[in-house]
């Protein structure tokens, strides 16, 4: 119940701020932040009370929901899935907070805000197909209204389209989910959706793997976003107030590559391997052209948002390494691709509060006006380009050293991709932080504030506590990265394609299993 309380806690917030009048701007800001870091805060009570020596589930739920269906209620966690559970209420809360300066519908705003919340909270602890592509689908509605009602110019047009997107491969993974719903059906005579279950038990021959694979790769790889399945990305995150791309960055991004690790890999194994070759292509292709896009882009928005095209790629490559390396380096990229990427939305939002605009050419010089500002800029930069002591360097070795165990030739290319994001990265701050302050509008930019602050300090202490001190994060998952090294490796496959296992009849129509190893 622990776990339910803190997944739709921000939904109850925003039923509250449903009753509180729009006129008391204030109070609503001021609610709204509480519930939030009250969640986190809650969440971090999942990490203190879990255990780091198995990769089972942990803090489960399971309930009959739709039991003519054999559809449940049920919820749980593990090491893939709890700092990415964390991260989102961390980010939620940052957010918000970074929406102070929001000025129009602040209640409906919120309201949104804290919806979403829920909604990706969801996703991270859903193990009933169905329940997951409740929360998958749930999500995308205050997204779509946060980015097309308090976005840019161009915010409807951006808001279509990452809704379009999303939703042709969420149809897709719809009709695999109802697919295996009758594989089951055909092998079992009762219809379930328990993930958990239908993962352990299932054998799925290589050749229906593949088409199933493949659906879901399609709503997975949209969301991640990986090549060339991106283009909605950039016009999303430019056209998005600044705490929706830290949401976007941060947490819908992650959706994608978790639903790689708890969907494809393990019920897939044989044609994960089979698309190891695609997957690895596609990967490289986007940590290349990410990383030169980035170059030329002007708007400093556009900029980051084709890295994140370019970092996503490493999180791909690691997790179809399949081996422990790779994989324990994937989720950790993940963790740090969400601080980083996500503090640089918040660095660039802030300077666009003062300036309104974010082309690159309109600054240079602003170390000298502002040095606080500054230096939170540089340690954030570096912590994108992975600089050794802050948390990117530690993802992208263990990465690069899984891929290195699988193939050279695609590590030598994934490594170019390292190189080229100091190049934009560090010649985009050098553009924006050095030269001579000289346009008459940044010489009286003031430097950060108090709350300004209070957002980016946190995460800069994550970014040096990662770096410097990886253990505790990697400790989290590393049973669970055991676990599913061991379901990926192909000495476990049956000659047919499938994994090693027995579905046996008697499995009860509401998820709970009565079957005997």
């Amino acid at each position: 119940m622990f776990l339910t309380l803190v997944t739709f806690l921000p939904l109850v917030a925003a039923g509250i701020l449903a009753f509180i009048p729009k006129e008391n701007e204030e109070t609503i800001k001021q609610t709204a932040l509480a519930f939030a870091v009250a969640d986190f805060l809650l969440s971090l009570q999942l990490w203190a009370d879990f255990d780091l020596t198995t990769h089972k589930m942990q803090f489960e739920f399971n309930v009959p929901w739709i039991e003519t269906w054999g559809i449940n209620y049920h919820v749980g966690i593990d090491g893939i899935s709890l700092l990415l559970y964390i991260m989102t209420t961390f980010l939620t809360a940052i957010s918000i907070l970074a929406s102070w300066e929001v000025k129009k519908y602040i209640k409906e705003y919120m309201m949104a805000m804290l919806a979403l919340g829920t909604g990706m909270l969801g996703v991270f602890v859903a193990l009933d197909f169905f329940l997951f592509y409740f929360f998958w689908e749930f999500q995308l509605v205050p997204m779509y209204i946060i980015i097309g009602v308090w976005g840019g110019p161009r915010r409807i047009y951006a808001a279509v389209k990452f809704f379009l997107y999303t939703a042709v491969g969420s149809l897709l993974m719809l009709v695999a989910i109802i697919w295996i719903y009758f594989i089951v059906q055909d092998k079992t005579g009762v219809y379930t959706t328990d993930l958990m279950y239908i993962t352990q038990r299932l054998d799925i021959p290589l050749s229906t793997q593949k088409w199933l694979f493949m659906a879901f790769f399609m709503a997975f790889a949209i969301k991640v976003p990986m090549f060339p399945f991106h283009t909605w990305l950039p016009d999303a995150h430019v056209e998005a107030p600044t705490a929706g791309s830290v949401i976007l960055a941060g947490v819908l991004l992650k959706m994608g590559t978790y639903g790689f690790l708890r969907f494809n890999l393990p019920l897939f194994p044989h044609a994960s391997n089979e698309f190891l070759p695609l997957i690895a292509a596609l990967s490289i292709i986007g940590i290349i052209y990410g990383a030169l896009v980035s170059m030329v882009q002007e708007d400093l928005k556009k900029l980051i948002a084709y890295s994140s095209v370019s970092h996503l790629g490493f999180v791909m490559l690691g997790i179809f390494a399949f081996n422990h390396y790779g994989l324990e380096g994937a989720l950790l990229q993940n963790l740090n691709h969400g601080l980083s990427t996500g503090a640089l939305f918040l660095i660039v939002g802030m300077i666009y509060d003062r300036r309104h605009t974010r082309l690159i050419k309109e600054f240079g010089g602003l170390s000298k006006q502002m040095p606080k500002y500054a230096i939170c800029f540089m340690i954030i930069t570096f912590s994108s380009i992975g600089l050794p002591g802050l948390n990117g360097f530690v993802g992208e070795f263990l990465v690069l050293l899984g891929i290195f165990q699988v193939n050279l030739m695609y590590a030598a290319l994934a490594t170019s991709g390292v190189i080229f994001a100091a190049c934009y990265m560090l010649w985009m701050f050098q553009r924006v932080m050095f030269q001579e302050l000289k346009n008459p509008e940044n010489m009286k930019l003031p430097d950060l504030n108090f709350r300004e602050l209070v957002l980016l300090v946190p995460i800069i202490v994550l970014c040096f506590w990662i770096g410097l001190y990886p253990q505790p994060v990697i400790k989290t998952f590393d049973a669970s990265v055991a676990h599913l090294v061991d379901q990926v490796n192909p000495k476990n496959f049956a000659p047919g394609g499938a994994v090693h296992a027995e579905l046996k009849p008697g499995h009860a129509a509401n998820g709970k299993s009565e079957v005997k190893e």
